[in-house]
């Protein structure tokens, strides 16, 4: 038996129903899924070196997306901040190790949290649908239930550690030097 994937081909496999225009940052969140994965994947831990390269090939190639600024920030920041990430996904995970998930799962994932928990101009409530909307682009059917419900549970932490950032950032610009 084929999937509707399979038989559509990789550009219309979106569910059934309207499609949706993609915006500039879904755009971003799907390129730095895709580099991350291939830095996974193949064992990369320079992240800003594979962010250049793909950058110059993007360049030259109009074929290629681009690595747009928004698309660095994801990666740098989930590359910064990966070893906590992990730690927060693997607690809330259910059925399944990190090493288990597929690949991309752990991607949208890490891109996810990141969001979840830096990205205050993002609600949580989009961060969470746009992961969604990537499984189901990217990963297996299973994977866009899966990926919710991880994320609605570490959602409930986003508030907490936004406003503990928000904190931290406002004690340090107060004990800054005055020049």
């Amino acid at each position: 038996m084929t999937t509707d994937k399979e038989t559509r081909g990789p550009e219309q496999a979106q569910r059934s129903g309207p499609r949706k225009k993609l915006g500039a940052r879904h755009k971003a969140r799907r390129r730095a899924v895709d580099l991350l994965f291939e830095a996974d994947a193949r064992g990369l831990t320079d992240l800003p070196e594979l962010l250049d390269e793909r950058a110059e090939l993007a360049a030259g190639d109009e074929s290629m997306p681009p690595v747009t600024a928004y698309t660095r920030t994801l990666v740098t920041g989930v590359g910064a901040d990966r070893a906590q990430l992990d730690s927060v996904i693997t607690s809330h995970l259910t059925q399944w190790t990190l090493g288990r998930l597929p690949g991309v799962d752990r991607a949208i994932l890490r891109v996810a949290v990141w969001e979840l928990f830096n990205a205050s101009d993002v609600p949580p409530a989009v961060v969470v649908d746009e992961a969604v909307e990537l499984a189901k682009e990217l990963s297996t059917d299973e994977s866009p239930g899966y990926i919710n419900g991880v994320l609605g549970r570490v959602s409930t932490l986003a508030p907490q550690v936004r406003a503990a950032a928000a904190a931290t950032s406002q004690r340090q610009a107060d004990e800054a030097p005055r020049g």
